[in-house]
């Protein structure tokens, strides 16, 4: 099969386009003829070597973590999935592996994709999805009628995470954005939409009870005085330092601090995939690279300035 691949941490020059060996599946997993996935900054931040005591030295590597596709093959204990399904899902362990032809999906992660989807925009949902749901409802406890802002509102998670919080019942969100992007902020819901540049949220006391930072730039201490008392405070940034300097911090406050790596999870797929076939959701796509182009993929992706989702299209 052709794949990306990398034999050695480093930029994205490092990223080649080739042939692979198709994966067996185990027991409880999928093969999937991958027809589309996505750039997350889980996929370059392996790539440069930045997780390398998780990620190990056993080269090469396929990155990716978003499959999505039609089963070719299933594992001798798969029941909920035959060949010929279109699926999605989010690759764990390792690098995923999911930036290929074929890629292997566990069962348990796995879900339908929802009739109205292309595989393109399919490809664009399961990490980024499933990130601002669980940041939201499982870390954040976001209740009905409170005030959210989701910093960071224009990327692949935050376009999620400003429709998830109004799903979930949130009485007021707020987005923050750059200018160009303000407008599709509120497109996709927000009651209030923030230019990052010129209003500094963190300056707003008390007026928060929750908090999202999917784009893992302001911090815990920076944002503590935003949040209403009880206010929860979520990131996805795992940076040591951060989490310890605002787990610390907490220990101080009435408020708490959370840092998501999101779960592969089949059931909170299909609740997402339930809400994108009723038009709740919608899925945003900034820009599609074919497979042979992930590296420069990558590189727009790393560059911070894409609104909603890079996805890479697979023949």
């Amino acid at each position: 099969m052709k794949a990306i691949y990398f034999n050695e941490y480093g930029p994205a020059d490092v990223l080649r386009y080739g042939d692979q060996p198709i994966p067996t599946p185990k027991p409880t997993q999928l093969l999937v003829r991958v027809r589309a996935s996505s750039i997350n900054p889980i996929d370059w931040k392996v790539r440069r070597g930045d997780i390398k005591l998780l990620t190990g030295f056993s080269f090469p590597m396929i990155p990716g973590r978003d499959v999505a596709g039609e089963v070719a093959a299933v594992g001798s204990q798969v029941v909920r999935f035959a060949v010929g399904d279109r699926v999605y899902g989010m690759a764990d362990g390792g690098t995923g592996g999911a930036n290929a032809e074929y890629a292997l999906l566990a069962e348990p992660a796995a879900a339908f994709i929802p009739q109205k989807l292309s595989f393109e925009q399919a490809g664009a949902v399961p990490l980024a999805a499933l990130t601002a749901l669980q940041a939201l409802r499982d870390q954040g406890k976001l209740l009905s009628g409170d005030r959210v802002l989701i910093n960071g509102a224009s990327g692949g998670v935050g376009a999620f995470a400003v429709q998830l919080a109004k799903a979930l019942g949130a009485g007021e969100v707020t987005g923050t954005a750059g200018a160009e992007n303000l407008e599709l902020v509120r497109s996709l819901g927000a009651d209030r939409a923030l230019d990052y540049k010129a209003h500094d949220f963190t300056k707003e006391l008390s007026r928060y009870d929750l908090i999202f930072d999917a784009a893992g730039k302001s911090g815990f201490v920076a944002s503590q005085a935003a949040l209403r008392r009880n206010g929860r405070y979520v990131s996805t940034d795992p940076e040591p330092v951060t989490v310890v300097s605002g787990k610390l911090a907490a220990l101080l406050s009435d408020k708490s601090s959370h840092v998501l790596l999101a779960n592969p999870s089949g059931p909170d797929l299909a609740l997402i995939s339930a809400w994108l076939q009723a038009g709740t959701l919608r899925v945003v796509i900034d820009k599609t690279f074919p497979l042979s182009e992930t590296a420069a993929a990558h590189r727009y992706n790393e560059e911070g300035s894409s609104s909603g989702k890079v996805v890479l299209t697979v023949t």
